[in-house]
């Protein structure tokens, strides 16, 4: 998946984006599409003129190695530039951009031109590889163990979790066998569809959907199994038992499937291409876990029947529902019975507390350099430039103009206190100029950002707004947290919207499925609460990208209401037999082992999210990771069960059901 994979930020960004059109213009003034490397040389003490002489060669030699592009540099030998303390000097290579075709890739040219500084460089002299080629790179190295490391990490937890809960060795290779398989299809589709060019797909996105369907096919699977062995309590197996189970988990995990596909579709209405895009992944990645444990575990586990549980086989008894084992779920439903009020209020007030944390999410945008957790040479470099160089040395921000108004463009670039230098970049064309202005502060600061604001602003004031533009990284980083927030308060009510409808269908009734998505929101601001004090005080973050609430609010409450879903749907199936309170309680103890079990599954496949070195990655991991948890523990078996028993009856309303005599 790594060879479709697109992590170029500027490619995420809408056509509409001004940093994306000057993207677009700026290949009119250059000789190639080569990516910018810049080597940065420091020392403790000044360069001597031996040092210079050195590293120039070692920088001219570094210019006809595979994957430069020679061709562009100017000159035709890259240039050694000495800072203003003459301890630290820069040079500039083109590093060729990815071209599968003729297995060209731009990481692998930065990899190796890394190995030939570290073999090359004299004593004292430390070497960096950083800018544009240099980030590019680190991220690249960051998303390697995709494939592999992540699959390998994430399957091994489930399976541990498989063999705890069901002590056997069968059945859990049967639910992974059938996860393995839903992720097979989704991922095949998936490559062929970025293939083709029909949606874009990016290193975090392929970690999600990796990671969305073995969680999501194991839930579903958890279920059935569940159901499953209930009915083989009741008959002798088979077909019967089969139908059975499938007659009594269709809804649940239809519902379930079909509200988390509803909710990831909402991501469609995103301006950012990377999140529009992950839209239909997801939804591929669940419709294909849905079918999976509809089809494929259900047909293995009639062809096993009672084997499958081996070696604690179910038998058939006059009554499964009576019979389930008095441990910790009828503790939890006589709690729930005695002292409904005081269980909701107290988990309520749990909630809130966690939730108080909220305001402390640092969630304005982090620079590219802080994309990889851990060790990165780019950000190192980065440093480096920033203690040595004008900040923004190296990824400066581009202006292009009509040439006509060059000077006058310039003048106002001047006269930026953000703005350390201006220079034209190659000649006009076509009537225009690209000019490059190196900001004071680091690329993607807030201080960068800020300064990039303030030069549009001029321009609109000037009146040359749609004549001359503001592009470059900085200018990538500010269109793109732009439009996340826009998309956030957008998609985020759009989202509550289809959810509530969706249970307003499934359980006939108004007043659950507003309590149950009210708790689920409730939920999700504890869980970001207590993201944001673990991000602060333990990671020590440098913050989050704005898509981190989106991405995490999506995927929690999507997820998080399917465990409401199983449970009231089974809740409405035992009220209409014993009762609304009584179904409550019976409700919770059939399922309380099930979702459980699933919740830990869904957080441990989430969390395994963690062992790859990206921040945001490891950012959302934790949000739905804690959260499914909280759900799962707190929400689903405390506060959604006591809420309930209280309003009794007026559970259903508009619906007024029978009680059972």
């Amino acid at each position: 998946m790594n060879k479709v994979a697109v992590n170029d930020a500027s490619e995420h960004l809408p056509a509409s984006a001004e940093a994306t059109q000057v993207q677009a213009l700026q290949k009119k003034f250059r000789d190639g599409s080569a990516v910018p490397a810049t080597i940065v040389f420091t020392k403790a003490t000044a360069l001597t003129p031996d040092d210079q002489r050195t590293l120039t060669g070692i920088v001219a030699g570094l210019g006809g190695e595979a994957g430069v592009a020679a061709d562009q540099i100017p000159g035709g030998t890259p240039r050694l530039a000495p800072s203003h303390d003459g301890r630290a000097a820069t040079a500039f290579l083109p590093v060729l951009p990815n071209d599968p075709g003729r297995g060209v890739k731009a990481a692998d040219t930065v990899k190796h031109l890394r190995a030939q500084l570290a073999a090359q460089v004299p004593a004292g002299v430390t070497a960096k590889v950083t800018g544009p080629a240099g980030l590019s790179a680190d991220i690249s190295g960051a998303f390697s163990g995709l494939d592999g490391l992540l699959l390998v990490v994430a399957l091994a937890v489930v399976l541990l979790i498989l063999v705890v809960v069901y002590r056997s060795p069968l059945l859990p290779l049967m639910v992974l066998g059938t996860s393995l398989m839903a992720l097979t299809g989704a991922m095949a589709l998936v490559v062929a569809l970025a293939r083709a060019g029909v949606l874009l797909l990016s290193g975090q996105t392929q970690g999600i959907l990796m990671i969305l369907v073995i969680g999501a096919a194991t839930d579903y699977s958890l279920l059935y199994v569940s159901r499953y062995r209930e009915e083989l309590a009741l008959s002798e197996g088979g077909w019967a038992a089969t139908w059975s189970a499938l007659r009594g988990s269709f809804e649940p995990i239809s519902a379930s499937a079909g509200t988390v596909v509803a909710a990831v579709m909402c991501l469609t209405l995103s301006d950012l291409n990377s999140n529009r895009a992950l839209g239909p992944v997801a939804a591929i990645g669940i419709a294909f876990a849905y079918v999976a444990s509809l089809t494929l575990l259900p047909a293995l586990l009639c062809w096993a029947g009672r084997v499958a549980y081996w070696p604690r086989r179910p038998v058939v008894e006059r009554s499964a529902a009576e019979s389930g084992p008095r441990g910790l779920w009828h503790w939890v439903s006589r709690l729930v019975s005695s002292r409904p009020r005081a269980v909701w209020a107290g988990s309520l007030v749990v909630l809130l507390a966690l939730g108080s944390g909220v305001a402390a999410l640092k969630a304005d945008g982090v620079p590219s350099s802080e994309f990889v957790v851990g060790h990165s040479d780019a950000r190192e470099g980065q440093a480096a430039l920033a203690a040595h160089f004008p900040a923004g040395a190296g990824q400066p921000a581009v202006v292009i103009a009509p040439e006509a108004r060059k000077d006058d463009v310039v003048r106002l670039l001047g006269h930026e206190h953000g703005v350390s230098s201006v220079r034209q970049q190659g000649t006009a064309v076509a009537g225009a100029v690209m000019l490059e202005a190196t900001l004071a502060d680091a690329p993607e600061s807030a201080a960068a950002e800020e300064t990039v604001k303030r030069l549009r602003a001029g321009i609109g004031d000037a009146g040359w707004q749609g004549e001359v533009l503001v592009g470059g990284p900085t200018a990538v980083a500010l269109d793109t947290n732009e439009t996340t927030v826009r998309d956030r308060n957008l998609i985020i009510p759009v989202v509550l919207a289809v959810i509530l409808v969706i249970l307003i269908l499934l359980l006939r009734s108004l007043v659950a499925p507003v309590l149950l998505v009210g708790t689920v929101v409730a939920s999700f601001a504890a869980a970001l609460g207590v993201s944001a004090l673990v991000f602060n005080g333990l990671f020590h973050f440098p913050g989050a990208d704005p898509s981190v609430p989106l991405f995490g609010f999506v995927f929690l409450v999507a997820l998080g209401i399917d465990y409401n879903i199983f449970l009231m749907s089974r809740v409405r199936e035992e009220s209409l037999r014993h009762g609304t309170r009584e179904g409550i309680l019976r409700g919770l103890r059939s399922t309380g082992g099930v979702i459980t079990s699933a919740g830990v599954v869904l957080a441990a496949t989430f969390a395994a999210l963690g062992v790859l070195p990206v921040l945001f990655l490891a950012q959302i991991s934790f949000i739905v990771a804690f959260g499914v948890l909280l759900d799962t523990v707190l929400v689903r078996s405390l506060l959604v069960p006591a809420l309930c028993y209280d309003l009794g009856e007026r559970t259903w309303w508009p619906v007024r059901r029978r009680t059972p005599a």
